[in-house]
């Protein structure tokens, strides 16, 4: 889409420039013609007829021999660098549009490209780029954003937010620099001044994707969980799938201790083909809420088996919860050995020697729990503390199962 674009934008930009150069000339009206077709020496006709039938190739074949006897010749350069841009070609484009600004360096198409063609590796000539952009243009509301929308990647919110107020102040109807300032305002935690703006621009377009997920994402992280709804909502009307915010609307319906909508979400988000484990997680969350044991188990080792090391530990503690809470608790024992044998963690003993010795009545099995918990554990909170200290006091060495001296 966005080559799409640029095609019309280069098309318009060298009929402007032929024009441009044509109208102080002398010549009659054929020879204006016969210039404009001409111009730089190549037949731009042909040129973009290449263009028109995305035939790049050849088109680079017939502009490079005049490029060859004259690399200083601007219209071919600026046809060359469009040709291997849109090959993808993008150092043989860099190099083309690096030559057009020696030749001119206040060639708009020239900065132009370079910043589309940098943006992502280059940021800090990139940026140089755009603000001479802003320097030549300053009335243009899309260098502005550009420049600001760089500055942010470069971790200089400050400067974003200057670049894109000014954007926003150039074209408040223009959705991208609605959505980019509401960036930054979000990062910055300014929700309030991000809530303004992006209303407005809902008002104008209500079903603006963008715009819809920045408002689910300042709601949520301002806690206003009640407002990310309508926005998370239409999304997911939308069959939008976005990810991160349907995840928040879904933990803002948990939070809102909305669980049956929670689960709906989290259903809605796998039909959508977000097939995940953090899905899983939150749907089996709600449904043990709502004391769906089954269910939670069954979304529980859905996530299990997507789960990565770093989290697997919750879900099997989760499991262990999950049959504690409905009394089967040898089941429940299992599932926190299980987390401690994968992932070392002391505190779980201490959970499977409650359980055997309050709930199974095993003093033999809580004895030797307890005793792994009290060699292995390294309290360092205070609650962590206390409960080391009072199994300890029970459990100690050279004390009886379930005594004390």
């Amino acid at each position: 889409m966005q080559k799409t674009y640029l095609l019309v934008f280069f098309t318009a930009f060298i009929s402007c420039a032929v024009h441009a150069q044509l109208d102080s000339s002398p010549l009659k009206s054929k020879e204006l013609g016969n210039a404009a077709r001409y111009a730089g020496g190549v037949d731009k006709d042909k040129v973009m007829d290449f263009f028109q039938d995305q035939q790049f190739d050849e088109a680079i074949n017939y502009l490079s021999p005049v490029l060859q006897a004259d690399s200083d010749n601007t219209p071919v350069l600026t046809y060359a660098g469009y040709a291997y841009y849109m090959q993808d070609n993008e150092p043989a484009a860099v190099d083309c549009y690096r030559r057009m600004l020696l030749v001119d360096s206040n060639s708009i198409t020239g900065l132009h490209y370079l910043v589309l063609l940098l943006e992502n590796q280059e940021s800090r000539e990139a940026l140089d780029y755009s603000l001479r952009l802003v320097q030549l243009q300053p009335a243009k509301a899309a260098w502005w954003r550009t420049a600001g929308e760089l500055w942010r990647h470069k971790q200089n919110p400050d400067s974003a937010l200057a670049y894109l107020g000014r954007a926003y102040a150039l074209a408040p109807g223009d959705m991208k620099t609605v959505a980019a300032l509401a960036g930054v305002l979000i990062e910055g935690k300014a929700y309030p001044q991000a809530d303004s703006i992006l209303d407005l621009g809902l008002v104008k377009d209500s079903l603006n994707t963008p715009l819809l997920k920045l408002r689910v994402q300042g709601a949520y992280f301002s806690k206003r969980y009640d407002e990310a709804l309508i926005p998370g909502e239409r999304l997911l009307r939308l069959n939008e799938p976005a990810l991160n915010a349907l995840e928040w609307l879904s933990l803002s319906y948990y939070d809102l201790k909305q669980y049956p909508d929670c689960i709906r979400v989290c259903e809605g988000m796998v039909a959508l083909g977000l097939d995940m484990e953090a899905v899983y997680y939150y749907e089996s969350r709600a449904q043990a809420r709502l004391r769906h044991f089954a269910d939670s188990d069954s979304l529980l080792r859905k996530a299990l088996s997507k789960a990565i090391n770093k989290t697997a530990e919750w879900y099997y503690d989760d499991l262990g919860d999950n049959y504690e809470s409905t009394k089967e608790y040898r089941q429940s024992l299992a599932h926190y050995d299980t987390a401690f044998y994968l992932f070392k963690d002391p505190l779980v003993l201490y959970t499977c020697g409650r359980i055997a010795e309050s709930e199974l009545h095993d003093l033999v099995m809580a004895r030797r729990y307890f005793r792994r918990y009290l060699a292995l554990a390294k309290p360092e909170k205070a609650e962590e503390k206390r409960i080391y200290g009072l199994v300890k006091k029970q459990w100690g060495y050279g004390k009886a199962a379930g005594t004390s001296h």
